[in-house]
């Protein structure tokens, strides 16, 4: 079949994989008792849409370990999607979250689909709980049964291990530090474990280990992967507060109820004169916060200079990424794409 390179066309493949999987396996859920069709519908859901950016990494890290292309890597690639997938339904779960991508989350939708009563509210966080379960349980399906040889897969193996235990390290260390004072170091470690090197590293890890890669080109994949996925999560921080939450798809007031330790925060408290920064901490992880209070936030953090230096972070970051990519003698085809996802991944609006 023809070479299929381009962003748009790879993300239809991993589409086209991801939806045939689903598919198949909300068929055999349902097949055990119909009363789990509304369960079958939020792992439908939470696979539905996607920048894909996960799996683009993967696989440019094994065409970049020179291997060709491949539907087999396509369908390993896809794999990272169901554990972004998995991590978002329980990131919302934990953060109470209403809304994502402009629907209600997955435990609002099922506290819909049991009876009335004292313990619905439990029931349907526990429905949304298994459900943020399985997606986990079905990436390592999708890898193991991606049609790789197994010789490949086992160079793996170590690799998604490491992934689930930094992963949730980082959920862990912020839930631990919520609504505790935030600083701009701590916040990058809760950063670089819970979405950095997921979203980038790993999954170029993989890819790069599938193919034979050499211990060479991992540390290539390190050099680029940890700033450009620092910069990822640091441009969300900053859409999750000044973000259009069409494109968002959530609420900016999310991470400010939440109290949530972001670099953004953490600057603002560091740059703010005295009376601003008593207004931040009178109205952070407040419940009732509004329009008007997001507003005066805002202004808080752009005075404060906190919208600026995180701009600056995702800038130096994002060129960290480059040099280390310029450094390296990659295959032209990978090299290229690579550079492409620098920017698809920092300078974006959604």
């Amino acid at each position: 079949m023809p070479e299929l390179l381009q962003g748009p066309e790879l993300r239809a493949r991993v589409d086209e994989v991801l939806r045939a999987f689903v598919r198949q396996e909300t068929e055999l859920l349902v097949a055990i008792d119909v009363q789990l069709e509304p369960v079958a519908e939020q792992l439908r859901a939470a696979v539905a849409e996607g920048k894909r950016l996960r799996a683009a990494f993967a696989y440019w890290g094994w065409r970049a370990a020179g291997q060709p292309d491949s539907e087999a890597m396509v369908r390993a690639a896809s794999a990272m999607e169901l554990v972004h997938a998995a991590a978002v339904v329980h990131d919302d779960l934990i953060d109470d979250s209403p809304i994502r991508r402009g629907v209600p989350t997955a435990h609002l939708s099922l506290r819909r689909t049991v009876a009335d009563g004292p313990e619905h509210e439990a029931q349907g966080r526990a429905l949304a709980m298994l459900v943020g379960d399985l997606l986990m349980s079905w990436a390592g399906q999708l890898l193991a049964a991606c049609g790789l040889p197994a010789a490949y897969l086992a160079r793996a193996r170590p690799l998604w291990a490491t992934l689930a235990r930094e992963l949730i390290a980082g959920e862990c260390l912020e839930i631990l530090r919520t609504r505790a004072t935030p600083d701009a170091e701590s916040s990058l470690e809760i950063i670089r474990y819970k979405t950095a090197k997921y979203t980038v590293e790993h999954p170029l890890h993989l890819g790069a280990l599938l193919g034979g890669a050499p211990p060479a080109l991992l540390a290539v994949f390190t050099a680029y992967g940890v700033p450009l996925g620092e910069a990822f999560q640091l441009r969300d921080d900053l859409l999750g507060v000044f973000g259009d939450p069409r494109r968002t798809g959530k609420s900016n007031l999310d991470d400010l109820a939440g109290a949530k330790p972001t670099a953004l925060l953490a600057h603002a408290l560091t740059g703010a004169i005295p009376a601003d920064r008593a207004r931040l901490q009178a109205l952070v992880g407040r419940d009732d916060l509004g329009t008007a209070q997001l507003d005066e936030l805002r202004e808080i953090m752009v005075r404060s200079g906190a919208r600026t230096r995180v701009e600056e972070m995702i800038g130096e970051r994002a060129a960290a990424a480059r040099t280390a990519l310029a450094r390296a003698a990659l295959p032209p085809r990978a090299a290229g794409a690579l550079a492409d996802l620098v920017a698809a991944a920092t300078a974006r609006t959604s």
